[in-house]
């Protein structure tokens, strides 16, 4: 019950005769959720959060005690205090004013008002509106229920809590996917901060729910457990409701609410692991007949199985994802799981499964939007995006090689299309950045040749050719490197090398030839070019 509740007016009906408000009048909105009577110099011991103190001032021989006992009321969260005038009279000065110093409502108890009486009204009072916090989290309850059954989806049942008790909440992935929404979408950056700041809060074991504030904005994030079980502190594919308030503040019947609707999305999230683990099968069943050499019809026909609407004009595409730094044991389902998130909501749905010490997706897309040969494939770019959560302080010690192959359209093509899948895979785990994605397009030029080629020999081979040249370079404050790097930079233009230089034609000819001694090759031979174009690359 509210405090104005004991005065009494339009909205909280008749109050209780025979008490006075003397402080606090901006705090009766102020809950009180108990009621306790006390003359102990010091109740802290018995005083619960919320309570309505009654006293009869036993405990006052002096006026320093009203201050002293006004300190312990606040700090143990008293919500006011009603002080009888049966035994002292009216109200001392030195109480009214340590009421008013430490903004705890303060009232008068008149001598036909028992303390028995008030007590009966504020229970009576607080049991009545529990009992109707009760009823209407049932209705709430029954509704919530009923929208979930009958179809609506969780974007209806996050829509009508959201309408319910005026606030905005999302359900996201780990990687900042919106799986459902309960207000406007939110922009695709602040996605990404949530998600982050997720991960952040999982990996230290913050207290649920996880309070954050971004872009001057305050959420509370909730993670939703699998059905019928609590969430896994190491289950890289939970969803979590991000709910735009603090709500540690909300009143109980609302959090009870919210308690509700995470357990519907947790179920909304297992049917959504349903479809999932259908498509599984079929992804191993498909990986196990190109492993095995299966004859294309035979491939053919699980994958109708998959799509049966997919038309002879219908491209297809492999995404492999490795994840260097999690444990063998752990990296298959994770990275089944990353794939399975960044590959979501397409118009048909990815085949994904775990394979080797990583995962395999297949994906099919129609041939207008087929952009084999071109650059940014858009596949590459989906998952560039979708993966960009995972890129951040929070993740750290965390590192994905991802590889996309081209797309084919003939079903003997598709091993082939794997082989590259793991390729590119492999020359993205070459890169220095954390979440490296490299596309089929990158594989025609001669990065991927250099990356196929094992440290020991690149080293071997960029020694033979540069150390000569950086030795001369250092010992006579020379600068053939530069020379060289900038004349098959102009392609061998002995005129536009010079003039990027800034040298006359005749010292960048004495350069070139002190490189071409120094190394034993010719600089006007095309394969010499080549060799040295190729080891100043492995720098």
């Amino acid at each position: 019950m509210r405090l104005r509740a004991l005065l009494g007016d339009g909205t909280t009906g008749v109050g209780i005769a025979g008490i006075r408000l003397l402080v606090g009048e901006g705090e009766l909105d102020r809950t009180v959720r108990a009621v306790m009577t006390t003359d102990l110099h010091d109740p802290s011991r018995y005083l619960t959060a919320g309570a309505l103190v009654l006293t009869g001032m036993g405990w006052r021989s002096g006026s320093a005690d009203s201050d002293r006992f006004v300190r312990v009321l606040t700090r143990g969260g008293a919500t006011a205090l009603a002080a009888g005038e049966a035994e002292i009279g009216a109200i001392p000065a030195d109480l009214v004013d340590a009421c008013e110093r430490h903004h705890l409502p303060l009232f008068a108890v008149e001598e036909e008002l028992s303390f028995a009486h008030l007590t009966e009204f504020v229970v009576r009072r607080i049991s009545a509106e529990r009992a109707d916090d009760l009823t209407a989290v049932v209705d709430r309850h029954r509704r919530l229920v009923q929208a979930a059954a009958g179809g609506a989806g969780l974007d209806g049942v996050l829509g009508l809590v959201a309408a319910d008790i005026d606030i905005h909440c999302w359900v996201l992935s780990l990687i900042g996917r919106q799986a459902a929404a309960g207000g406007p979408d939110l922009a695709p950056g602040l996605r990404v901060k949530l998600a982050r700041a997720h991960f952040a809060a999982r990996e230290r074991r913050a207290r649920v729910p996880f309070r954050h504030r971004v872009d001057g904005r305050s959420f509370s994030l909730l993670p939703v457990p699998e059905a019928g079980g609590a969430a896994d502190p190491d289950a890289w594919g939970d969803w979590f409701l991000a709910v735009e308030d603090d709500v540690t503040d909300w009143p109980d019947r609302h959090q009870a609410l919210l308690g509700e609707l995470v357990r519907l999305v947790s179920v909304g999230r297992e049917r959504v692991e349903d479809g999932r683990r259908h498509t599984r099968r079929l992804a191993e069943d498909v990986l196990n007949l190109l492993a095995t050499g299966a004859d294309a019809m035979e491939v053919a026909t699980r994958l109708r199985v998959a799509d049966p609407d997919e038309g002879d004009t219908w491209r297809r595409q492999f995404v492999t994802l490795t994840l260097p730094d999690v444990p063998v044991r752990d990296a298959p389902r994770l990275a089944r799981v990353l794939l399975e998130e960044a590959l979501a909501d397409r118009p048909t749905p990815a085949l994904v499964s775990a394979a080797g010490t990583g995962a395999v997706a297949l994906i099919s897309c129609e041939s207008r939007d087929d952009r084999d040969g071109a650059e940014p494939d858009p596949t590459t770019g989906l998952v560039r995006e979708r993966l960009a959560a995972l890129d951040g302080p929070a993740t750290d010690d965390l590192r994905a090689h991802i590889g996309v192959s081209a797309r084919v359209a003939r079903v003997d093509a598709l091993r082939g299309a794997l082989e590259e899948a793991w390729h590119a895979g492999r020359i993205a785990g070459t890169r220095p950045g954390r979440i490296e994605v490299v596309g089929h397009a990158e594989l025609a030029s001669h990065v991927a040749l250099l990356a196929a080629v094992p440290e020991d020999v690149r080293r071997a081979f960029r020694g033979r050719l540069l150390d000569p040249l950086r030795a001369y370079d250092a010992s006579h404050q020379a600068d053939l490197i530069g020379t060289l790097e900038v004349f098959l930079d102009c392609d061998g233009s002995w005129t536009r090398c010079a003039a990027r230089l800034h040298v006359h034609v005749n010292t960048l000819r004495y350069r070139i030839g002190r490189i071409e001694e120094l190394t034993g090759r010719q600089l006007a031979r095309l394969e010499d070019k080549v060799d040295f174009f190729l080891a100043l690359r492995l720098r």
